[in-house]
């Protein structure tokens, strides 16, 4: 699959010698340099973190951009998310952009920001706040049926 030229490369285990522990922190290290040590804004809107709760002195964001699951607190590592952290805030401050699809959608009682890369198969979820967007989560969209799903909804607000 050809990702788009701005689109950061992927980060590999085998970039730390198939060792958890070194990618861990390698991959912490780019959020870390996206999100903490530096501002990302969603069309001029601020984009914040969810520090709490602090695992192994890592941000929730985080966690919950490379694990998934259902449950939060038996959530497990995703390497494709893993692979995909660096791709993260590109997604975000690249609006606007043509390949990359944007609606709002309602979960619960908040009110969602979609960003899907759909050439790419990566959906960056973004959760309205009073005045900044918090940073969600961000995965990978390849099963059809999820895909089917995101186009139906996009499709449904673009009608709105």
């Amino acid at each position: 699959m050809a990702y788009p030229e701005w689109l950061p490369a992927l980060v590999l285990l085998e970039d730390s010698e198939g060792n958890w522990t070194k990618y861990l922190e390698l991959i912490y290290s780019y959020f870390k340099s996206d999100f903490i040590d530096s501002e990302t804004n969603y069309r001029g809107i601020k984009i914040a973190i969810k520090k709490h709760p602090i695992r192994n002195n890592k941000e929730a964001t985080f966690w919950h951009l490379i694990t998934e699951g259902k449950e939060e607190n038996n959530r497990t590592p995703d390497l494709r998310r893993c692979e995909r952290i660096r791709w993260t805030k590109p997604i975000i401050e690249k609006i606007p952009e043509d390949s990359i699809k944007v609606w709002k959608n309602k979960r619960h009682s908040e009110t969602r920001v979609c960003l899907w890369l759909e050439d790419a198969e990566y959906l960056v979820v973004l959760a309205e706040r009073n005045n900044y967007l918090l940073l969600w989560t961000a995965y990978c969209v390849t099963e059809n049926h999820r895909k089917r799903k995101l186009q139906k909804e996009y499709e449904s607000y673009l009608k709105s």
